[in-house]
């Protein structure tokens, strides 16, 4: 079946769930750096849900028109809860499930989701198929395995042969969680065994990329389909942008000493204004939803390290920036700094 998936372009970038991270606001922000081609929200609890409604998952599910296309990242164990929130989400106007079997969150895990599920393949393939009855195309986010990498062959094999839309596979295992660096290596085994078995499902790498241009490198070096990005936008929020002001290697080179000096003087410069302005829209955006996501203002300071940095003086104002209470407090100290 041809979904949204088949239509995007190769290789194609998804902005990676991450918990208490991407929420409506920060996805807006990372839009307007440099536009992934399909957006995902936070992880969400289907039985929580299921349970108790919307108020059990607190904002998690807003978006708006312009996030397109997006897909709902749900986890849990229990099928009939998984395929009813897959229907509710499908209401919702989104575009696609996916289902997170990779979180290594203990508490997902000692519930049965997440990376747990990698421990239970039949409940896996359960939950698949819920999901699949809310009528969106269903894909999955997984890691090698659980505390080896070499069960990665049997895991990934079981998970193609369900007739999903699309397998990202975070290069390492639950237990290695982002202490060693990604099984790169493993890529063109994993990518045979996509061929061999489900030639249909779209393959997405995720783990130590940093940018587009480096998973267009992987593009060219693997031919996979797709690149998903999670941390690195943490120290590069225009990871998905494709636009570059910064000359050439060539033209550097050929620059004379002073020139080179003035040239990284300029970018740096330009880039701090870049990035301070794009925290004052990150607090325009946290104020303009926060009475749908009521997201407490301590959740803002974890990405004040992501603009404020790389300049004489931008530890002290991340500590002072650190002690505000209110976003017109973030404003006032940036204002006093451009003066």
């Amino acid at each position: 079946m041809s979904t949204f998936w088949h239509t995007l372009p190769r290789p194609f970038f998804i902005l990676a769930p991450m918990e208490a991270v991407t929420d409506v606001v920060f996805r807006h922000v990372i839009t307007r750096a440099g536009q992934p081609d399909v957006f995902f929200t936070e992880f969400t609890n289907a039985m929580g849900w299921y349970r108790a409604g919307d108020k059990a998952i607190g904002g998690r599910l807003i978006k708006t028109d312009d996030e397109s296309p997006i897909v709902a990242q749900l986890w849990g164990s229990d099928p009939e809860a998984m395929a009813a929130m897959s229907g509710y989400c499908r209401q919702l106007g989104y575009d696609g499930i996916d289902i997170n079997m990779g979180c290594p969150d203990q508490s997902a895990v000692k519930a049965g989701g997440g990376a747990g599920m990698i421990r239970t393949p039949e409940k896996a393939w359960a939950i698949i198929k819920a999901a699949k009855s809310g009528g969106l195309p269903v894909s999955v986010k997984t890691r090698l395995g659980y505390s080896n990498v070499d069960e990665w062959r049997e895991w990934l094999g079981g998970l193609l042969r369900q007739d999903i839309a699309v397998l990202t596979v975070h290069l390492r295992t639950k237990k290695e969680m982002s202490k060693v660096p990604a099984h790169f290596e493993l890529i063109p085994e994993i990518k045979k065994l996509r061929d061999e078995l489900a030639p249909d499902t779209l393959l997405v790498i995720n783990g130590d990329v940093r940018d587009r241009v480096h998973g267009i490198e992987f593009y060219d070096t693997y031919g996979i389909d797709g690149i998903m990005i999670g941390r690195g936008i943490f120290t590069n929020p225009y990871a998905f942008s494709d636009r570059t002001d910064k000359p050439s290697k060539q033209e550097f080179d050929r620059q004379e000493p002073a020139a080179k000096q003035r040239a990284g003087d300029d970018a740096s410069g330009d880039q701090h204004d870049k990035l301070i302005e794009l925290l004052r829209f990150h607090l325009d955006e946290y104020d303009r939803y926060y009475q749908q996501t009521s997201r407490p203002f301590e959740t803002l300071k974890r990405f004040f390290k992501i603009y404020i940095r790389d300049f004489d003086g931008a530890s002290d104002l991340r500590v002072e920036l650190m002690n505000c209470t209110t976003t017109e407090e973030v404003r006032s100290i940036l204002d006093r700094q451009v003066c």
